[in-house]
Formats: structure tokens, sequence, C-alpha cells
């Protein structure tokens, strides 16, 4: 057992990091998983190049977490048509923050969570499947210091080797405040028996931050998508559920707006934005809250409902499933 030496303070970090666009949060997103393919490597002439902090608001389609920053947009794609992406950082308080910024492989499970890969078995077969892209993905600043009520641009590119297989390949693009000021000392600090001026006790310090994914799209993709196991479900608090299991196949993930309609009502029962279904698994189950404005009668027994999956990535407003049922 180590001793900690007295009179000092020992300040602890805790990461709190939000996945915009996907339900589960994941904490600590520094690792990163090797797909296997080799990469040419980065020249310093090749880092792309930040853009300076200007004053501006996030506009409409921003995503936002715990903490006090705004990103945009709500993921990154980039494709053979462009290697370049820029994401913007708004500080939405009045106060100066320090930001760093990482990029990390994470792994969505078939229930719809992104996780950190080295927090799965090492059979679980979305790791097989897993194309990272945190090799090839760089991007600048690394970290900066925002004013409150400005933004940050910084730009990704997406570093290709002429030999990289067809298919999609994903990061996670993640934005952590860094906590202010320097007076205590780690745990690792306070164990080699470093001593700080200020007296006895621990400071528990938040991180928080939010993360968006980065995808990058190497030659011709396929998607082929579905909806099954349509049910209407009802919480213990009376809160009614629409029940759908996504279906995917193919190179590309899906990602769309998932709307339900029932016959009788000009309004859709239920709705749910931003749902993606990524290459390492088959399929995602879903729950969508109905509108508490909804007619009873509209989910009672034989009533009819439909349910369609709209794309709002590779081909926006195109219909990638749809399916009819009947409550039972």
């Amino acid at each position: 057992m180590t001793v900690l030496p007295t009179a000092q303070l020992v300040t602890v970090s805790l990461l709190s990091l939000v996945l915009a666009t996907m339900p589960g949060a994941a904490l600590a997103q520094n690792s990163s998983l090797s797909t296997g393919t080799a990469t040419a490597p980065l020249r310093a002439d090749d880092a792309p190049k930040a853009e300076a902090p200007t004053t501006a608001q996030a506009p409409a389609g921003a995503v936002g977490g715990m903490g006090d920053i705004n990103l945009y947009p709500k993921r990154v794609v980039i494709d053979d048509r462009n290697r370049t992406a820029s994401v913007g950082i708004y500080n939405k308080t009045a106060n100066t923050g320090d930001y760093e910024i990482t990029v990390g492989d994470m792994l969505m499970t078939p229930q719809g969570q992104i996780v950190d890969p080295t927090s799965v078995k090492p059979d679980d077969p979305g790791l097989a499947r897993l194309k990272g892209a945190a090799q090839i993905v760089r991007f600048s600043p690394h970290r900066f210091t925002l004013p409150g009520n400005e933004a940050q641009m910084v730009r990704l590119m997406a570093r290709v080797s002429p030999d990289l297989p067809a298919g999609e390949y994903r990061t996670h693009f993640s934005v952590i405040a860094v906590p202010p000021g320097d007076d205590g000392l780690t745990i690792d600090e306070a164990a080699k028996g470093k001593t700080a001026p200020t007296g006895i006790g621990v400071r528990i310090t938040p991180r928080f931050g939010i993360s968006i994914p980065v995808i990058v799209r190497v030659g011709d993709t396929t998607l082929t998508t579905g909806l099954t196991d349509l049910a209407v479900q009802t919480t213990a608090n009376g809160q009614r559920l629409i029940r759908v299991t996504i279906t995917r196949s193919g190179t590309r993930s899906a990602f769309g707006d998932i709307t339900v309609t029932a016959a009788g009502s000009a309004k859709p029962v239920a709705i749910i934005r931003g749902v993606g279904v990524y290459p390492e698994v088959d399929s995602r189950t879903v729950l969508i809250p109905v509108d508490p404005a909804v007619e009873a009668r509209l989910l009672a027994s034989g009533a009819k409902l439909s349910v369609s999956f709209v794309d709002d990535d590779f081909a926006p407003g195109k219909t990638l499933a749809r399916q009819d049922f009947i409550v039972p």
C-alpha cells in the first residue's frame, strides 16, 4: 500500500463525455483500435491549418452536452470528393475556457451504446468488423483557449493511402474542457512523494466534454436497411413507446429519422431524429416516445401504424425502409 505524504492537495480529474447523436455515454475516449490497415506517414506540411477564434453563435442544429460548449455539425462525413472538413466549437458562456481535442475509435453495441473497444470481450464480433479512422484523421489545433461567446474552427483532414480497401472508417472527435488552475497534485505525483504547499485534501475536478462521429468513406459503399419487430409498449408510469428494430447490411452505416404515423392522424404519433446504425452491428432496436397528445384510439388494438426510416446522410430525404403494422 502506498502512503501519501502529508500536507498536500491531491487533484482527481473526472471525465464526463457525451456522445452526440447516439444514446449512451462513453467515458475516457483516448483509446484507439488498429484496423490492421497501413496508412501513409503524415508529413508536417500535411497538417490541416486551424482557423482563429471568431465572435459567433452556434448555428441551428448544433449539438451540446453537459458542459459549456456546442459543436457543429452533429457529425462529419469525409469522402473521396473532399478529404477535409471543419468542426465549429462554440463557447456558449461568458467565461473563457481551455479545451483539448482528441480522436478515438469507438464501438457500437447491438443495444445502440457507443463504448470504448477495450471495454468489451476480446471475442466480441463487433471488434473484428470495426474499421477505425483515428490513424488516418488529422486535425488542428489540438488545444486552445476560447473566450466566452466566441467560436473556434478545427480543421480535419483524412490521409488515405492508395491501397486502403474501400469501405467506411469511423472515429470520434471529442472536445474536453480542461480544468483551470494547477494548485494541486495528481495521484501519481502524490504517490511518488511530491509535496504541495497547500494543506491536506482531495479536489475532484469534473472534465466535461462532447463527442461527434467522424466518418471517412473510401470508394463505393453499399447499404440495405429494414424495419422489423414493431410493437407498442407502455412503461410503468404510463408512457407509450413504439419499439422498432432497424436491420442493416452492406459496407455503409445508416443514419436518419424514424417517423411513426397512424391512420386518421395528420400529425406523426412519434418521431426520433438522428438514429445511427454503424457497420459493426447488423441491427439495433430503438424505443420512440409517443407524443402525449396523441389520442389513445390511434394506438388501440387494431389500429394501423406506418413506420418510415428516412436518410439524413448519404441521400438526404430518401426513404431507407418503410413498414406497416397492425397493433395487436
